[in-house]
């Protein structure tokens, strides 16, 4: 085993993560692949903890006085109906029902139901008939709910264009297209461990059994 502080090719591994790089080497994964994944599941995990903790949207409410009107799940839902074509994609529908918003978000439709009806009680969104299907009931923001996202995006991307104006174009043109590749990755990666690395994954089990039995 090399030991902890030990360099090989200008990798270093913690010696408590010794016995993950040993693992992933018998599956066929190298070393320097090894730290770089320790590296970047760092990062990702302290990028969680900031963003679940969303200065940047409750910095918004905060400077424009909203915060005592609506919450940050309140602020999302509003940014779902109003669905900006670079957050959901080029193909979304052009008409926003309450299920659409719950698939946006990634919650489920009742709740979903639930914070649309408190936005529409704020006089933020306002249901409407679908112009397609008259059947159909829609969501629609009003123009205080228009005004309230277009000031918090104002907000973000002046502070987030501050902070990429020290970049350079090349670092900018680099960044973006491996962020988008890791993100689509990341989309299918749950399947990945029990379809690709069966025998491994059985490994894993089998000693978590022991361990837990012991």
């Amino acid at each position: 085993m090399i030991g902890a502080g030990s360099d090989l090719e200008g990798k270093t591994i913690p010696s408590r993560d010794e016995v993950i790089a040993e693992f992933l080497a018998s599956a066929g994964i190298e070393r320097s692949v090894t730290e770089d994944a320790l590296d970047i599941d760092a990062s990702l995990q302290a990028w969680r903890r900031r963003v679940n903790k969303r200065e940047l949207g409750r910095a918004a409410l905060q400077a424009f006085g909203l915060d005592s009107e609506i919450d940050l799940p309140q602020l999302d839902v509003l940014i779902a109906i109003w669905a900006p074509s670079k957050e959901f994609g080029k193909d979304r529908e052009p008409e926003t029902m309450v299920a659409t918003v719950a698939q946006r978000l990634n919650i489920d439709p009742s709740r979903a139901s639930r914070m649309v009806s408190d936005l529409i009680g704020k006089g933020l969104a306002r249901r409407a008939v679908s112009q397609t299907d008259a059947r159909r009931t829609i969501v629609e923001l009003t123009d205080r709910g228009h005004a309230i996202v277009d000031a918090v995006r104002r907000f973000k991307y002046l502070v987030m264009g501050e902070f990429l104006s020290s970049w350079t174009e090349e670092e900018r043109k680099t960044f973006k297209p491996l962020l988008e590749r890791f993100v689509s990755w990341a989309d299918e990666a749950w399947a990945v461990g029990p379809d690709r690395f069966a025998d491994e994954v059985n490994q894993i089990a089998e000693g978590l059994a022991r361990k837990c039995a012991s």
